[in-house]
């Protein structure tokens, strides 16, 4: 499954199982929307015995290369539901990072940052228990 800025791709795009191509410009909101549909879609064809999630922080709208428009907040609720899903599923989760121009090399960390954060908080461990506010 890939959700992606459909214009991003100026030559060949070799064709996925479920390509979702948005719009340039596209934030919260539309995004979060396709990826629940998206994910019904998924769900609706095969039940995953694992995920892999490329967590791209390239969607950002401070992004030189990402064409999209999502907030810091719209990327972290995207990395929550995404681990949310693998949880519910009792599904393993390998993630890795990706993408990342922006022009504040400070708040493409926090993105990154964030998908941490957010695979902490969806996976129980026996970790001290820390907030963002003690982390950053």
């Amino acid at each position: 499954m890939s959700i992606h800025c459909e214009s991003n791709f100026p030559f060949r795009k070799e064709n996925g199982d479920l390509d979702i191509g948005l719009r340039d410009g596209t934030g919260d909101a539309e995004y979060l929307e396709a990826l629940e549909r998206a994910l019904d879609l998924m769900l609706a064809r095969f039940a995953p015995d694992f995920m892999i999630y490329l967590a791209g922080a390239d969607a950002h709208a401070g992004d030189r290369l990402g064409r999209l428009g999502l907030s810091t907040d719209g990327l972290f609720r995207r990395d929550e539901r995404v681990f949310g899903l693998a949880r519910a599923l009792d599904v393993p989760i390998a993630v890795a990072m990706a993408g990342g121009y922006g022009h504040d090399i400070e708040q493409t960390v926090a993105v990154h940052f964030n998908t941490v954060y957010a695979a902490r908080k969806s996976w129980s461990c026996r970790c001290p228990s820390y907030s963002k506010e003690q982390i950053s």
